[in-house]
């Protein structure tokens, strides 16, 4: 299945108030490997840009001054991102945005929402993780991916960002409780020697709702594009 990874940067919140998309970056993951292949462009939004959005990005309009308009790529990016599911963490911020920039360069038909195919990694990991933190910085140390170059955001660098996160997030459990912890005291004697019957290991097994956990946890790695081959032999044998 390809899918891209799409992230932006703006010169505001809102785009009913006429902000305007600065950056993009999007990238090409067919069957849940990276291609290589990647949009990228900074635009010239033709307004200021707002004081907080800039300590997030650090994208002046200095910078932006020579950098095309929306409208002189729009078919590039279109091209690009053509018959794939999108992959964006807040997804209606950036669709919002991104049908704005779509409605001002006269190509309203061409609108995203509730047209593309889309998976919010947002509303996925808010379905994984309820009640925690879920925002992008959140969920690199969750899922323990480098984000030490994220000083500023950047569209590209966070594509890149979430393409890691969506990938641990999809490929199921990442810590698989396997790590030794002692549990009370342990005496370490010599096994050369004892009866069998004391060697045996004690065998404690999940329970229904431990199992039933479990099975939802396959079938939320299901619904995010994941293939769980527990989750089929499982079925087979209930069948």
């Amino acid at each position: 299945m390809r899918r891209v990874i799409l992230d932006t940067e703006t010169t505001g919140l809102e785009p009913e108030k006429g902000h305007r998309i600065i950056e993009i970056g999007a990238l090409e993951l067919v069957d849940r490997r990276l291609t290589g292949k990647r949009f990228h462009s900074y635009f010239n939004p033709e307004r200021d840009i707002e004081d907080g959005a800039m300590e997030v990005h650090g994208l002046t309009l200095e910078f932006l001054q020579d950098k095309p308009r929306f409208s002189d790529v729009v078919d590039e990016l279109l091209a690009f991102i053509e018959g794939a599911e999108l992959v964006i963490h807040n997804a209606p911020f950036d669709l919002g945005f991104l049908d704005y920039e779509l409605s001002l360069a006269g190509r309203r038909a061409d609108a995203l929402a509730g047209r593309a195919q889309v998976l919010d990694t947002l509303e996925l990991a808010r379905e994984l993780h309820p009640g925690q933190r879920n925002n992008l910085d959140a969920l690199c140390k969750r899922y323990e991916v480098d984000n030490s170059s994220r000083t500023l955001h950047g569209a590209l660098l966070d594509a890149e960002i979430l393409a890691d996160v969506y990938l641990a997030m999809t490929g199921g459990q990442v810590d698989l409780g396997l790590a030794m912890e002692p549990v009370g005291e342990m005496v370490h004697a010599p096994l050369e020697g004892r009866p069998a019957s004391q060697l045996a290991l004690k065998v404690i097994r999940a329970s229904e709702k431990e199992l039933e956990l479990h099975r939802q946890r396959l079938r939320d790695i299901e619904k995010a594009g994941g293939k769980c081959l527990w989750l089929e032999l499982e079925e087979q044998k209930a069948g």
